[in-house]
């Protein structure tokens, strides 16, 4: 018998913002570690991260832990030295594409540490995070990138504000590396229409 490969690309997920600030399409897992973003803080600037709970591994449930603060530190010995850590990002987008969201885009997610963006520093004040399931050294997949795509479509069309992406490492120069080289900007750049 012979088998028959065939190719198949990815779909990106169908995604809409709705009014509360939740993505329509996205599993969503409240966070309790955001608050109000300060008067006049509008979502201006997407800042695109990678992460592994533990380092390298993928699939299992450490960074949803992590963000929402049930992270066990007999779990893994990498998490003895981070389960106190308060963070979290607006969205992670796992290797097979599965897009869940942690915090509504309206509120400051705590995802950016010290940072500065084009002279203004706190950049938690005006960025939503999007967090991919990797690390700075492997390839991203085609359904991280379709779906990163259809979650900056869905901002942009209920966030006017939103005009701008960058990565970790831009905004934390030195402390932070991340999304790494492998990251594609150009193929993100030009499938999402946001300026650096």
């Amino acid at each position: 018998m012979l088998w028959r490969l065939e190719y198949r690309p990815a779909t990106p997920p169908e995604l809409a913002l709705g009014d509360d600030g939740w993505v329509q399409g996205a599993r969503q897992l409240p966070s309790p570690n955001c608050d109000e973003r300060g008067p006049g803080c509008e979502p201006e600037l997407l800042v695109i991260h990678n992460i592994s709970l533990p380092p390298y591994r993928y699939g299992g449930p450490g960074v949803e832990q992590l963000f929402t603060n049930r992270l066990d530190p007999a779990e893994h010995p990498y998490y003895q030295g981070i389960h106190q850590l308060r963070v979290s990002a607006h969205f992670f987008v796992r290797r097979d594409g599965l897009l869940l969201q942690f915090v509504p885009v309206g509120l400051r997610a705590w995802h950016a540490g010290v940072s500065s963006w084009r002279g203004r520093e706190k950049c938690n004040d005006f960025s939503i995070g999007v967090e991919l399931e990797g690390c700075d050294f492997e390839p991203f997949s085609e359904a991280q990138y379709l779906t990163l795509a259809a979650l900056a479509r869905a901002l942009r069309s209920g966030l006017p504000s939103l005009t701008a992406m960058t990565g970790h490492e831009h905004i934390a120069p030195g402390r932070k590396t991340d999304p790494g080289p492998s990251f594609d900007w150009p193929r993100a750049r030009a499938d999402i229409g946001l300026a650096g």
